[in-house]
C-alpha cells in the first residue's frame, strides 16, 4: 500500500493536506476534536467538509471537462444562477410541505444542465475554443443571476430549503451525503463503464478518437452538461446554507479554485488521464487552506496569494523533472550517459 502511494500522484497532495491540518493543530490544540451536540457532530474537520462541499462538486465536473482538453470558466456564474433560481422559486411558490423544495431543485438542475449544454454546443458543435465559449457564460451568467434577483440579495424564509446546505442526516451535514453521491456516481460512470476511457481518448487525441468511431462531440457535450449539473447542485447548497441568493458575489472565484483543485490532484491541463480522488484531495487542500488563513489570523486579502504559493509548491513537488534537479539525480544520469558513451560499462 505504501509503495503504491509512493508511486501515485496522490502522495504529495496528501502530504500537503496533512501539513496544513497540522499547522492548524499548532494554533488550536482542539482542531481535530469532534463533539456530539444536539444530535450533530461538530468540529473543525466537519466544518471543512461542509463548507468545501460546493467546491468539491464543481471540481468533480471540472475534472471531466479538463480531461477532454477543455476548461469551464462559467461554473462560478452557474452557481450564482442556480442559487438565484432556487431562492426565487421557493419564495414565489405558495405551498406547504416539500412541494416548493422539489420544484425549486428540479427547475434549478434543469436550467444548470441546459446552460452546461450551451457550453457544450459552442465547444463541440460550433468549434469555439473552450476558454472563449465558457467565458461568454461566465460574464452573461452572472448578469442573468442579478436580473433574476433584481440586483438585490434575496432572503429565503422556507425552512426545508435550509436542509440542503445546513441540515444534518445521521449526525453529519447533509451536504456531505450529496457530495458523496455525486462523487460515487462520477467514479462509477468513469471507472466501471467505458465512459471514462472515452473521455481520456477524446482528451488525448480527438481526431484519432473520431477515426476510431468514437463520437467525440457527444462526449464533450456530456462532460459540459455534467459540469453544469455539478455547479447547479453546488449553487443550491451554497444558497441554502446562507438562506439567500446573491447574484453578484455567489460563486465568485470558484472557477479558479476548482481549476487549482484539479491541477493539485494531478490531472493534466493538456487533457487525457484524470484523477477524481486527486481532485477531492485538491479541493480539501483549498478549503483547509482557506480555513487556516482565517483561523490563525492571517489577513484575508492575502488569501489568493497564499493559495497560489501552495499550488506552486504542490505542482513542483509533483514534477519528476523538478525532483530530479533538486536531488541531483539528473547529474548522475548525465555522468552515466557520458561514461557509457566513452565505452565504460556501469553496473
Amino acid at each position: 500500500m505504501v509503495n503504491l502511494l509512493m508511486k501515485s500522484k496522490l502522495l504529495w497532495p496528501i502530504v500537503v493536506l496533512v501539513v496544513i491540518l497540522l499547522i492548524n493543530l499548532i494554533f488550536d490544540p482542539s482542531f481535530f476534536s469532534i463533539d456530539y451536540r444536539n444530535g450533530k457532530l461538530v468540529g473543525s474537520l466537519v466544518d471543512i467538509l461542509n463548507r468545501g462541499a460546493p467546491l468539491i462538486l464543481i471540481s468533480i465536473g471540472m475534472t471531466l471537462v479538463i480531461a477532454t482538453k477543455g476548461i469551464d470558466l462559467s461554473v462560478g456564474s452557474v452557481i450564482a444562477m442556480a442559487g438565484a433560481i432556487g431562492a426565487i422559486t421557493v419564495t414565489s411558490i405558495d405551498g406547504e410541505g416539500l412541494g416548493p423544495l422539489f420544484i425549486a431543485v428540479g427547475l434549478t438542475l434543469i436550467v444548470s444542465i441546459i446552460v452546461g449544454g450551451w457550453n457544450g454546443i459552442l465547444v463541440s458543435r460550433i468549434g469555439v475554443q473552450p476558454i472563449v465559449a465558457t467565458l461568454i457564460l461566465m460574464v452573461a451568467g452572472r448578469g442573468i443571476a442579478q436580473l433574476i434577483t433584481g440586483g438585490q440579495i434575496t432572503t429565503v424564509y422556507y425552512d426545508p430549503y435550509q436542509f440542503l446546505g445546513g441540515g444534518y442526516l445521521f449526525a453529519l451535514p447533509f451536504s456531505i451525503f450529496i457530495v458523496t453521491f455525486v462523487l460515487l456516481l462520477a467514479l462509477f460512470l468513469t471507472r466501471r463503464t467505458s465512459l471514462g476511457l472515452f473521455i481520456e481518448a477524446v482528451g488525448s487525441n480527438p481526431e484519432a478518437s473520431r477515426l476510431a468511431g468514437l463520437n467525440s462531440k457527444n462526449i464533450m457535450m456530456m462532460v459540459y452538461m455534467f459540469s453544469g449539473f455539478c455547479a447547479g447542485v453546488g449553487g443550491l447548497i451554497l444558497s441554502s446554507n446562507v438562506m439567500s441568493a446573491d447574484g453578484n458575489n455567489a460563486g465568485l472565484w470558484f472557477e479558479l479554485d476548482a481549476i487549482l483543485a484539479v491541477v493539485i490532484g494531478g490531472t493534466s491541463l493538456m487533457g487525457g488521464r484524470f484523477n477524481l480522488m486527486g481532485t477531492l484531495i485538491g479541493a480539501l487542500i483549498i478549503q483547509s487552506l482557506t480555513t487556516t488563513i482565517y483561523s490563525i489570523g492571517v489577513p484575508a486579502e492575502t488569501n489568493l496569494v497564499i493559495k497560489a504559493v501552495v499550488v506552486l509548491i504542490v505542482c513542483l513537488l509533483q514534477s519528476p523533472e523538478f525532483r530530479r534537479k533538486i536531488f541531483g539525480t539528473d547529474k548522475v544520469n548525465k555522468n552515466r550517459v557520458k561514461k557509457e558513451s566513452e565505452g565504460v560499462t556501469l553496473s
